[in-house]
């Protein structure tokens, strides 16, 4: 074997690459590939913890260790960046979000005859991975799948996928199905047992015109800081608490004690709301119910969090606005935010925290960014998403 044979990195898609190029499924590095095309196995692979690995499509990294799955998330960024001709002042180490720690996940499940498999889609397939085991979810939302798959055989039609949505709430969790049939007396109350029986903070069903919601003891919450937020249904919420704590604790530095704060893309007040203490924030946000969930929770608690109801896709903010601020946070969906990151470029703010769930689209923001005179003085990666090739990021920028 010679050095062209080594598995050098892994591509963005989960593939071992070698150093001459080569593309080999399932190469960590440090494998090499023999004359037969197999791979000898390196210092840097790991036995993978579930028995769907291979098969389901949730995972696709188990069998990388803990430092090549870090150095895997870290380096996503750094190739992101200097594909963009972008330096970084410093590309940190990633943080790991640990195992059985997803608090939020969306499955599929299908009945035939009496079976009702649940699980994730299998690796570019329709196909679902009937889950038996799963390391990511935490305990709680792997505990209602076995009840979920037999509370589905009552309800689900035959051969046609429902929507399993289950996240953790400060009241337990939620559950919502979409594309079931609950029609008669018997069924409402085996849904109404079911909620009760599993103390589910709200459970909600859609059999095609609309969620209904079936149980909701209280208005469900969710805390940032001590501020609780009466959020809407599967309203987004980062994947995992130690992911969330650590980008949350990346835009904390990056913004320093700014007295004024702008946060773009607020959501339901992850950032806002954790960071409103002690100064002035304006949050914009295009989705209704979520700025409506945060406007009620700044209001409750009486923060000088002031909110606003904007697309910034289609009006971002411009300069006259954005130098109001001694800092922005940006948080956009997978997209990135090209237009509100023009106005930015051209505007005086002397901080950005940009929090991103795709380093491409954030490289191509940051190219932008850096053309327009600010640096980009670090970034801290996150891998909430183990074992997946999914990468999240903070970063600061400054003038």
């Amino acid at each position: 074997m010679t050095e062209t044979d080594l598995i050098v990195r892994i591509a963005a898609r989960g593939d071992g690459v070698t150093a001459d190029g080569r593309h080999v499924a399932g190469g960590v590095p440090g494998d090499h590939v023999a004359a037969d095309g197999t791979l000898v196995a390196g210092p840097n692979r790991a036995t993978p913890v579930c028995r769907h690995f291979g098969k389901c499509g949730g995972c696709q990294l188990q069998h990388v260790s803990e430092a090549a799955l870090a150095d895997f998330v870290r380096e996503r960024v750094a190739g992101a960046l200097a594909g963009q001709q972008v330096t970084a002042g410093d590309v940190r180490p990633a943080h790991l979000s640990p195992p059985h720690s997803r608090r939020r996940a969306v499955l599929t499940a299908i009945k035939a005859g009496k079976q009702v498999a649940i699980g994730f889609n299998a690796a570019q397939s329709n196909q679902i991975v009937d889950m038996r085991e799963c390391p990511l979810l935490a305990p709680e939302l792997f505990a209602l799948i076995a009840p979920i798959r037999n509370l589905l055989g009552l309800i689900a039609p035959q051969r046609r996928p429902v929507k399993v949505k289950l996240q953790r709430l400060d009241q337990g969790v939620e559950l919502i199905l979409e594309g079931v049939k609950a029609e008669g007396l018997d069924a409402a109350m085996a849904l109404q047992d079911f909620a009760g029986a599993h103390a589910l903070s709200r459970f909600a069903i859609d059999q095609g015109d609309g969620l209904e919601i079936l149980w909701q003891p209280e208005p469900p919450t969710v805390c940032f800081g001590d501020i609780a937020v009466e959020v809407p249904p599967f309203a987004f919420l980062q994947a995992t608490t130690a992911g969330e704590a650590a980008l949350l604790g990346a835009v904390r530095e990056a913004i320093g004690d700014a007295p004024a704060v702008a946060d773009l893309f607020a959501g339901v007040g992850t950032f806002a709301l954790s960071v409103q203490a002690g100064r002035k924030v304006y949050a914009a946000e295009g989705a209704r119910d979520a700025i409506a969930a945060l406007t009620g929770a700044a209001n409750r608690a009486r923060t000088l969090v002031a909110t606003e109801h904007r697309d910034l896709f289609r009006r971002p903010l411009v300069p006259a606005e954005l130098d109001r601020f001694g800092a922005v946070i940006l948080d956009p969906p997978r997209a990135g935010a090209e237009e509100q990151v023009k106005q930015l470029a051209a505007a005086a703010t002397p901080v950005i925290a940009y929090v991103s769930c795709n380093p491409a689209s954030f490289a191509r923001d940051a190219k932008l960014l850096v053309a327009g005179g600010y640096r980009l003085d670090w970034v801290q990666p996150v891998g909430q998403f183990r074992w997946s090739t999914h990468v999240e990021l903070a970063a600061r920028f400054s003038r």
